[in-house]
């Protein structure tokens, strides 16, 4: 079965869109980030403002005197980087982004919108418009055996060949407080993680997840 790109992101708010047309895995794109964080500030010289060795922000974009960050990194315009937060080398964020009190984030792309406000991590992973971690939401990237991730399509098992690799969350997705997102998960657009779950495998689009085989359609009011 082909992974169906459509089924997680519109690509509104995506700071690298034209990177997704040139791999053949969304996960690809991950190694790209320093580079893409480079272009775009070449590109759009006088639209980012430096703040540290290799990392920019755009118009607008607050930043608290706690929080920490290692290059390189670039968030665009409205962003809010709240105190505590930990910004660790190769990201590349879209406009509203909030990283907040004791979040980090590493080697991520963050469309525009997205939100990991409370005691959240993020590493290895692309997060899609406007998906949102609950408090205590955690995105592990890596495996306690130390294998490759593989990546788990319904029937078909995927091998990304990557050591590090944390999840796929479509645009709109939310993720409930204290919720686990196991290596390689990857969660369709519009979707719901419930709470206190451990999540693996592979999330259709507009779905609710509540428990391992518990699985339903989200039926919007």
């Amino acid at each position: 079965m082909l992974l169906q790109i459509h089924e997680f992101f519109s690509f509104s708010g995506c700071p690298c869109s034209e990177a997704f047309t040139q791999v053949q895995y969304p996960w690809d794109v991950l190694s790209m980030i320093e580079d893409l964080i480079y272009d775009v500030v070449q590109i759009s010289p006088g639209k980012f403002r430096q703040i540290a060795q290799g990392v920019w922000v755009g118009a607008r974009t607050t930043v608290a005197d706690t929080a920490r960050f290692h290059g390189p990194a670039l968030f665009g315009e409205d962003c809010d980087i709240r105190p505590g937060a930990y910004v660790r080398g190769n990201v590349l964020a879209g406009d509203g982004v909030v990283v907040g009190n004791a979040s980090e984030v590493k080697q991520a792309i963050l469309f525009s919108e997205v939100q990991l406000p409370h005691f959240n991590y993020a590493g290895d992973s692309i997060l899609g418009r406007g998906a949102h971690l609950g408090a205590g939401a955690i995105i592990s990237n890596f495996k306690s055996t130390k294998e490759n991730v593989k990546v788990r399509l319904q029937e078909e098992v995927i091998e990304t060949g990557l050591r590090k690799f944390g999840a796929i969350l479509g645009d709109r997705v939310e993720v409930g407080c204290n919720a686990v997102l196991n290596p390689g998960t990857l969660v369709g657009m519009g979707s719901i993680i419930y709470p206190l779950t451990s999540v693996r495998g592979s999330i259709p689009s507009g779905m609710i997840y509540k428990a391992a085989h518990e699985v339903v359609p989200y039926l919007s009011k």
